[in-house]
């Protein structure tokens, strides 16, 4: 049944991305205004310096966990959906349980990549005296394997497979409100890089008990019987499912990754101090463009269920999507350009006040990526997954290069200057694939 541009079924299709994204962005919302405060004591309890070690070893930790971690969520969406609308729980679980088995299997491999890097790279890392003694690798090790274990995936899927984003922005406010009672704790009792460390952990088991307990709790009598079956045999019932779980996987690796290495190599060219201030400017520019993410989450939902009705609704809805986003970037660079300078002297203090052109400048890059924020939803939910990981894949050696290029020629600013190239290009790429997808 082919549906006609604004017709019922895409005007409430863009009203559940609208509320689904609300959610999202309330809970963002808190998040952003309690990571001002943590923000804040860290960086003034740890210097610019200690700092600096403090977001190399998250930034370490954080490329490890993208870089075997899978977007299982966007497969539970995917081929749950289906399942859900035959009202197949047994498969539905199934489809869960190989999620699960994924995400495990990602644990093991990232604590045993988490302890090579630790033992041939640690003084790199600054995992020595300066941080608190010999047993610092050990502490960044158990903080890595917490991130390991804590990953979430699956239980997300669920509660928006079930259109529960209203429990999934309740879960995800956990991390902040564990961070900031983390952060009071650290800056009482251990106000070094392992209180902080501590604290950062604490948050992110907060967090997945969250989900699991909300994820369990909606898919009670859904989900179908946890022992019918084998979890691989979602292989066979759903064909595409391994292709589409590598690209995905990739796909994330490469877009997080690309953003966590610029941080290491911004460190391994002027230094800890240097690598402090890119990591405030992009942190506080990513908080306020969290829309991007959210809205991606959101819209690559509604399109898996819009495609089926034919291409009319899919093009209706992605047009109005797209609009949305537009008006979203320019409201963002409006603010950085306006608030951003005093901003950052309030949450850092003066020291932290060279960083503004690079929160200017990641901002914009942000923003970019906010403009585009339909196009690779688009092409996931077309089948397309794998245009989108080569074009990520581009884009992200187009940063990387850049930045090993511009950082000895202008430090930082080159650094955050090969961002919004690398956006633009990324932005290019992807829009042209989504017109050409919406034509085919």
């Amino acid at each position: 049944m082919m549906f006609k541009r604004g017709s019922g079924q895409t005007s409430d299709g863009f009203a559940r991305i609208l509320a689904n994204t609300g959610w999202l962005l309330g809970g963002k919302g808190v998040g952003a205004v309690l990571s001002l405060a943590y923000l804040a004591i860290v960086t003034r309890t740890l210097g610019v310096a200690d700092f600096g070690r403090f977001a190399l070893v998250l930034s370490a930790a954080n490329v490890i966990k993208t870089l075997v971690s899978f977007d299982s969520w966007q497969i539970v969406v995917r081929y749950g959906q289906p399942h859900v609308t035959d009202g197949n729980g047994d498969a539905l679980n199934r489809v869960l349980r190989f999620c699960i088995l994924i995400d495990l299997a990602s644990a093991v491999a990232g604590g045993l990549i988490a302890a090579a890097i630790i033992l041939l790279f640690g003084d790199l890392l600054g995992l020595d005296s300066r941080m608190g003694g010999p047993d610092m690798g050990w502490q960044v090790w158990a903080f890595c394997m917490v991130m390991m274990i804590t990953i979430r995936s699956s239980p997300t899927g669920i509660l928006r497979l079930f259109d529960r984003f209203d429990s999934a922005a309740f879960a995800e406010t956990m991390i902040p409100v564990g961070r900031m009672i983390g952060a009071g704790v650290a800056l009482a009792v251990m106000p070094d890089i392992s209180g902080f460390l501590i604290a950062w952990a604490f948050a992110e088991l907060l967090c997945a008990i969250s989900y699991w307990y909300l994820a369990l709790k909606v898919g009670r009598g859904r989900i179908g019987n946890w022992r019918t079956g084998r979890a691989l045999d979602a292989r066979r019932e759903n064909p595409g499912i391994i292709g589409f779980l590598t690209a995905t996987n990739l796909q994330t690796s490469l877009s997080s990754i690309g953003q966590q290495v610029a941080v290491l190599i911004v460190g391994g060219f002027v230094g800890p101090m240097g690598a402090g201030l890119y990591r405030l400017a992009n942190q506080l520019a990513n908080s306020l463009t969290k829309i991007s993410s959210l809205l991606s989450r959101s819209i690559f939902v509604e399109l898996s269920r819009t495609n089926t009705h034919g291409k009319d609704a899919l093009g209706a809805l992605f047009r109005r999507t797209n609009r949305l986003a537009l008006v979203a970037g320019a409201v963002i660079i409006g603010l950085i350009v306006t608030i951003g300078h005093p901003l950052l002297g309030l949450i850092a203090g003066k020291d932290f006040v060279p960083a503004y052109p690079l929160l200017l400048l990641l901002g914009i890059a942000a923003c970019i990526d906010l403009v585009g924020v339909s196009y690779r939803p688009l092409l996931m939910a077309t089948d397309r997954a794998g245009l989108s990981l080569r074009i990520t894949f581009v884009s992200t050696l187009l940063l990387l290069g850049l930045q090993s290029a511009l950082l000895p020629l202008y430090g930082t600013r080159g650094a955050a200057m090969a961002n919004v190239a690398a956006a633009l290009a990324g932005f290019a790429m992807m829009g042209l694939a989504s017109r050409r997808a919406m034509r085919g």
